[in-house]
């Protein structure tokens, strides 16, 4: 290993117990109105460069951590561009409150490099490059394999010294993460004890392995952060959401941002129809909700 230094809408909790979790949260996640001051005083960090046994091959992943003690885990899921600097990014600055995470690269059974070098420039209109990204996604999305990854992600995480086995594991993922938090969460209900989705692709599709199907072998506590652009192409979808949660008793918050496009947590996503994507000021109340999660269902 290498070390280097370094207002809502539709928004329902399920039941009057859930909200008062995510409103006492809420107050703590008053931290990241100054992320800056709260990263000043962060502990020494760490970021190693490691490689991860799976049962379908060696994972390239980034792991990141206070340099003393254990703390709760975090799992990172990428969204279709993969491991890149922007979610090392990310996995620093959740690790600098607490945490250890970890960032894996989601499609290592294509490639250890990085997919496509500047993800800005990409084009989801042009039939070449989609054909590239369904290259590099195809073995992702192959039966069993997102299962498989997970439970090789968790078993790193829980052999790790920088971990607190004895708190609950976090898991976040955006775009294509979104599906594969639900996965994970329902593959290890016991061990995965929060889960949040930011603008999660295709969590509510007519298939018999639709991703919201899987809310009755879920345990996590669950935050759902929804792209307007999506809401508005599959408006019934988060109500199927919600109807799922509620009726399997799992405490989930569902949230449509207004005036966001698909992808609008990523800095680095490409332009659509000329207009960047990339929201700073929703990033931010997304990411203060992620905290509030993991504040109150991480300890």
């Amino acid at each position: 290993m290498r070390d280097h230094e370094q207002q809502p809408d539709s928004t329902k909790p399920i039941d009057d117990l859930s909200r008062r979790e995510f409103m006492t949260a809420a107050a703590a996640a008053g931290l990241v109105a100054a992320a800056g001051a709260a990263t000043a005083a962060a502990p020494r960090m760490v970021e190693h460069d490691v490689e991860i046994n799976t049962a379908d091959g060696l994972c390239n992943a980034a792991f990141m951590h206070p340099a003393e003690g254990a703390h709760p885990g975090v799992l990172i899921w990428t969204d279709v561009f993969g491991l890149r600097p922007v979610f090392r990014a990310f996995g620093r600055r959740v690790a600098a409150l607490g945490y250890s995470v970890l960032v894996p690269n989601p499609f290592y059974r294509f490639t250890h490099a990085q997919v496509i070098a500047d993800p800005s420039t990409f084009d989801f209109k042009d039939p070449n490059a989609r054909a590239k990204l369904e290259r590099w996604t195809g073995p992702l999305f192959a039966a069993g394999a997102v299962e498989r990854d997970a439970g090789a992600y968790l078993a790193f995480l829980d052999a790790a010294s920088a971990v607190d086995t004895n708190t609950k594991i976090g898991t976040h993922g955006y775009c294509m993460g979104g599906p594969l938090v639900l996965r994970t969460a329902a593959h290890a209900p016991n061990r995965v004890g929060a889960g949040a989705s930011f603008h999660g692709g295709d969590l509510v599709t007519d298939k018999p392995d639709s991703p919201h199907k899987l809310a009755p072998k879920i345990k996590a506590r669950m935050y759902f952060a929804i792209a307007a652009s999506d809401d508005e192409r599959q408006p019934q979808a988060k109500d199927e959401l919600r109807e799922a949660f509620a009726v399997a008793h799992v405490p989930a918050q569902i949230e449509v941002y207004p005036g966001t496009i698909h992808g609008w947590c990523v800095p680095d996503m490409p332009r659509h129809d000329g207009v960047p994507i990339y929201d700073e000021a929703a990033a931010e109340r997304a990411f203060g909700h992620l905290v509030a999660l993991y504040r109150s269902a991480l300890a």
